[in-house]
């Protein structure tokens, strides 16, 4: 695998105009000076929705895009390398693709993830509501797996939501996470099968180094076995799931694997004295495509993944395991974008133009200036004309408003004609509205953004569904101005 550049590539970094047909991403491509996801054109929606058959009317600017094809795409993709891998190294256990819905828990996004055949993992008491109303609708059918991850101590909603769930779909694991989660199982008289999820987030050679982590998550190796022990005594307990977590977004294949060979020890010795034992999870870490010069085998990674597997269980003599990843980035990231209207451009004594959007920066993308992370950034039009470097800020009156966050050495170019121009930040489709609030009223009391769902379903015209957005009413109402003045 090649390394990931120092600086990461947001969009197009040159002065010349992009060229015709220029594919940015596999989704995204340059066509006669328009931005097109896949066969969308993305400016069109902001300069003549009206005339689009499903949307009929303006939509305006800033505008959120949900595009639910991409979510059936990685999931597809990730279950086809699986499939090929096994069937190539004639490994023996199976593949579960579960989706982890913290990434983004919008009703479209589990609607999408539950019909493209996903597993749902889920780490709170209204992820059981949710749930429970994915079941009523007949998407969550009884055939796939529910993973309860999070903390559900005894007489917690989340553990008496879990135990009301169970009476709904019996194909649910709950993964203890700490020794006393266990009791509300015991008691209840409900046949669970259970999962245990190992302390071992980040890098570790060995069980004592996994012991040593520095995490709020998971079992230590003593209490690991206890759990296992109870498990096992428990009549209406069976261990079915060994969960063990090294990171999030890992780049480097080898890392990746070699993290996990402790906790894969550790399963195989579980597996010894726990025939029921037959899933590792290795939950979340899966990268995606942020910026334009990722690059990360998936083939490769799956491939040393199972033949580490083989090599560990051969030494221990016991069967191979079924493989769970709890894909939430991966899954939602390249689904979502958020699109802008450049409302004025300024020198302002600066080294570099700023471009100022008619929104916030901040509030729609809190990692970016939370943990300095980048997405790409790309015009919707006015692509075959010259670039320049450039400042993007937003429209609030905070300093960490800006775009490259701040520690960043990665420039941007954008065109130098601003006139009627817009532009788009892709793969914001996880986390990002989570942590800014789905409408909640934001910094500088700025409304939420219209959304426009778009879905493609094979041999079919794409479909809009417009969600609107928040009125300055909406924004009053939630900060406690029951009567807005009039006007």
């Amino acid at each position: 695998m090649t390394p990931l550049a120092s600086k990461p590539v947001i969009g197009w970094e040159e002065t010349r105009p992009v060229p015709h047909n220029h594919q940015f991403t596999p989704y995204l491509q340059a066509r006669h000076g328009h931005l097109f996801m896949d066969d969308i054109d993305l400016a069109q929606l902001m300069l003549d929705s009206e005339s689009i058959p499903g949307i009929g009317r303006h939509l305006g600017s800033p505008l959120e895009i949900i595009y639910l094809p991409i979510i059936r795409r990685k999931i597809t993709q990730m279950r086809r390398i699986f499939a090929e891998v096994i069937a190539d190294t004639g490994y023996q256990g199976q593949f579960h693709y579960a989706y982890a819905s913290k990434a983004n828990a919008a009703e479209e996004v589990i609607r999408t993830t539950l019909g493209a055949g996903a597993h749902h993992e889920m780490s709170s008491t209204v992820d059981v509501d949710i749930a429970r109303l994915m079941i009523a609708r007949g998407l969550l059918t009884p055939e796939r797996m529910v993973i309860c991850n999070g903390f559900k101590g005894a007489g917690t909603l989340y553990a008496n939501n879990i135990l009301r769930l169970k009476q709904e779909h019996d194909n649910l694991i709950p993964v203890v996470e700490d020794l006393g989660e266990l009791a509300p199982l015991i008691s209840s008289g409900l046949n669970f099968n259970v999962g245990l999820r190992q302390k071992c987030y980040g890098h570790h050679d060995n069980e004592a180094d996994m012991d040593e982590a520095n995490s709020r998550f998971g079992l230590d190796v003593a209490d690991l076995w206890k759990a296992s022990d109870y498990i096992q005594a428990a009549p209406n307990l069976q261990l079915k799931m060994y969960h063990a977590m090294v990171g999030s977004q890992i780049l480097n294949r080898e890392d990746f694997v070699n993290w996990l060979k402790p906790p894969i020890e550790l399963y195989a010795r579980l597996r010894q004295r726990h025939p029921s034992l037959s899933i590792f999870n290795f939950g979340g870490g899966m990268p995606v495509a942020m910026t334009l010069n990722f690059d990360f085998d998936y083939h490769a990674f799956v491939r040393l993944l199972l033949s580490t597997m083989q090599e560990v269980m051969s030494r221990y003599d016991v069967p191979v395991p079924d493989i769970m990843g709890e894909f939430g980035r991966y899954t939602t990231a390249e689904h979502g974008a958020h699109l802008f209207r450049i409302i004025t451009d300024k020198e302002n004594g600066s080294p570099r133009p700023w471009y100022i959007i008619d929104g916030s920066i901040m509030t729609s993308f809190p990692d970016s200036w939370a943990l300095g992370e980048h997405f790409i950034v790309l015009p919707l039009n006015n692509l075959d004309q010259p670039f320049q470097q450039v400042q993007l800020g937003g429209i609030t009156c905070d300093s960490d408003d800006v775009y490259p966050p701040k520690p960043s050495q990665s420039p941007l170019y954008l065109p130098v004609n601003t006139e009627e121009l817009y532009i788009g930040f892709f793969s914001i489709g996880a986390y990002q509205e989570m942590l800014g609030g789905v409408k909640g009223s934001k910094h500088c009391v700025l409304p939420e953004a219209n959304e426009l769902i778009i879905d493609h379903p094979a041999g079919s015209s794409p479909q809009y569904t417009v969600i609107s957005g928040q009125s300055a009413s909406d924004v009053l109402r939630n900060l406690g101005y029951a009567t807005p003045p009039a006007g």
